[in-house]
C-alpha cells in the first residue's frame, strides 16, 4: 500500500469530502477516495462513534484487533459531532458549504428533520457532488426503510433465495458481502458526477441502493424472470443440477468445480484426466441431452472416481490437460495466497501503528493513479479541534461547544475506541 507519489500529488489531493455515514457501503465509498488522496473528514457521533468501530469482535478474533475499522476507516479524519443540537448542524453546514463531496446513508426521516437532503443543501454549494446511499431506493413506498445489505441487498433482491442447495433454507449472507460492492458502485457514481462537473462546474446528487445493487448481482437469473421465464420450470430444473455445476469432494476432504467445463472438447480432456471415458461410452450419457436427462447418476459416477484421490494430485493432472477446474478455496488460505498478496488485493499496512497484519484493499487498481501511504483509522473525534478551527472556530468556542456535548472529548491511539496500535512483528513484513 506504499505509495509512489509525493504529498500533493495525488489524483484526489485537495478534494474535500465529508463522510456523515455508518457502518460499511457509504464509508467504504469515502475510504477509496481517500485511498486517492482527498481528504475526507469522517463525522460519528459523540460517545459511541460509527458501529463498524465494534464490528472486528469475532469468536476467535485477537484480543483488542479493529481490523475491520482499520479496513474501512483507514485515511480519514474523525469529527466527533452531537447532530441533535442545533450548533452541531451549524458545523455540519459548514462542512457542507466548504465540500466537494458530500456522503450520507441517514434515513431520509433524519435528512429531512435535520435539513440534509440535497434539496436542503444545494443552495450552500451549488458545485456539491450529494452521495445519497438508501436501502431501497430514492423513490417509492419503501423509501424511509431503515435496513442493513443482509436485508436489502441479499435477501429482497432474490439472491438468499437462489444461493442455497436444493431442498435446504435460504442460506445467510456474510458481513458486508453486499456493502463493499455497492460502496464501489457509489464510489464510481461519484468519480462520474466529478468529470461532469470537471467538464460543466455543475454539481449533483448520485444516488444508488443496497436494493439496487443486489438485484444487479443476481441478475443473471432476475433478467431472465423479468423476460417472461417459467420460474417454476427453471427451478424444477436447478433442483438436480448438472454433473458440470456439481462440486465434487477429494480424498483430503476438499472440493473441486467444474463449472467451466462447457464444451466436447473441454469435457474430453476432463474425462480422459480422471481416466473415465468409458462413461462417455455408458448409453446413459452418450449424448448431451442424455447426460442432462441423467444428471443425477452422471455425477454420481464422477463423484465416486474423484474422491478416489487428493485435490492437489487432482489439480495437476487437469492443470497438465488446461482444463479449467478449480479447487474450492478456504478462507484461512488467503492468508497466506501468492497470487492475492503479489496483486496486493491485500497488502500488509505501510504505516507501523496499526495492529494487523494485513489490510484487504478494494479492487481498484489504476497504473497511473496511485494511493496514499495508509495512515491508521482516526480515534473517536480526534481530529475535531483541528477540523473546527480549519472551519474558522477559535479556541473559546471550541470549548464551549465540548463542554455543551456539541463534539466530544478527543480520543487518540491509546484510547481504546481508537483501537490498538502495537505492532507485531508479522505486520513489519
Amino acid at each position: 500500500m506504499i505509495a509512489d507519489a509525493a504529498p500533493g500529488e495525488h489524483l484526489f489531493s485537495g478534494l474535500k469530502v465529508v463522510d456523515a455515514a455508518s457502518v460499511i457501503a457509504a464509508p467504504a465509498a469515502a475510504m477509496i477516495l481517500a485511498d486517492f488522496g482527498a481528504n475526507v473528514v469522517k463525522i460519528e457521533r459523540p460517545g459511541r462513534g460509527d458501529m463498524l468501530r465494534g464490528l472486528s469482535r469475532r469468536p476467535g478474533a485477537p484480543e483488542g484487533t479493529d481490523w475491520f475499522w482499520q479496513m474501512d476507516g483507514r485515511n480519514k479524519r474523525s469529527l466527533a459531532l452531537n447532530l441533535k443540537s442545533e450548533r452541531g448542524l451549524e458545523v455540519l453546514r459548514k462542512l457542507v458549504a466548504d465540500c466537494d463531496v458530500f456522503i450520507t446513508n441517514q434515513p431520509y426521516g433524519s435528512r429531512e428533520a435535520m435539513g440534509l437532503t440535497y434539496e436542503d443543501v444545494r443552495p450552500l454549494n451549488p458545485r456539491l457532488i450529494y452521495a445519497s446511499l438508501t436501502a431501497y431506493g430514492e423513490r417509492g413506498p419503501e423509501r424511509y426503510r431503515k435496513s442493513f445489505d443482509q436485508l436489502a441487498y441479499w435477501a429482497r433482491s432474490g439472491l438468499m433465495d437462489l444461493m442455497r442447495a436444493p431442498g435446504t433454507p435460504p442460506t445467510q449472507g456474510l458481513p458486508g458481502m453486499g456493502d463493499h460492492p455497492t460502496g464501489v458502485a457509489l464510489y464510481a457514481g461519484i468519480v462520474t458526477a466529478l468529470l461532469h462537473r470537471e467538464r460543466t462546474g455543475e454539481g449533483g446528487m448520485v444516488h444508488t441502493s443496497l436494493l439496487a445493487n443486489g438485484l444487479w448481482s443476481v441478475s443473471g437469473v432476475a433478467g431472465s424472470a423479468m423476460a417472461g421465464t417459467d420460474m417454476a420450470a427453471y427451478r424444477e430444473a436447478s433442483r438436480v443440477p448438472s454433473a458440470m455445476m456439481r462440486v465434487y469432494e477429494t480424498a483430503d476432504g476438499r472440493w473441486l468445480q467444474f463449472n467451466m467445463v462447457r464444451n466436447d472438447e473441454l469435457l474430453a480432456r476432463l474425462f480422459a484426466g480422471l481416466d473415465a471415458v468409458h462413461l462417455l461410452a455408458d448409453e446413459r450419457f452418450a449424448t448431451p441431452p442424455d447426460m442432462w436427462r441423467n444428471r443425477g447418476a452422471f455425477g454420481d459416477a464422477i463423484a465416486a472416481i474423484v474422491a478416489t484421490r487428493t485435490s492437489d494430485e487432482w489439480l495437476r493432472v487437469f492443470a497438465a490437460l488446461d482444463v479449467p477446474v478449480n479447487r474450492v478455496a478456504v478462507v484461512e488460505e488467503t492468508t497466506a495466497d501468492e497470487q492475492i498478496l503479489l496483486n496486493e488485493m491485500a497488502a500488509p499496512p505501510s504505516q507501523g501503528d496499526i495492529d494487523v497484519p494485513l489490510l484487504v484493499n478494494h479492487p481498484l487498481k489504476i497504473t497511473s493513479v496511485p494511493s496514499v501511504e495508509t495512515k491508521r483509522a482516526p480515534g473517536l473525534g480526534e481530529h475535531s479541534a483541528e477540523i473546527l478551527a480549519e472551519l474558522g472556530y477559535g479556541e473559546d468556542a471550541i470549548a464551549s461547544m465540548r463542554e455543551e456535548g456539541v463534539i466530544s472529548p478527543a480520543t487518540g491511539p491509546g484510547d481504546p475506541r481508537a483501537g490498538p496500535v502495537k505492532r507485531t512483528a508479522s505486520a513489519r513484513r
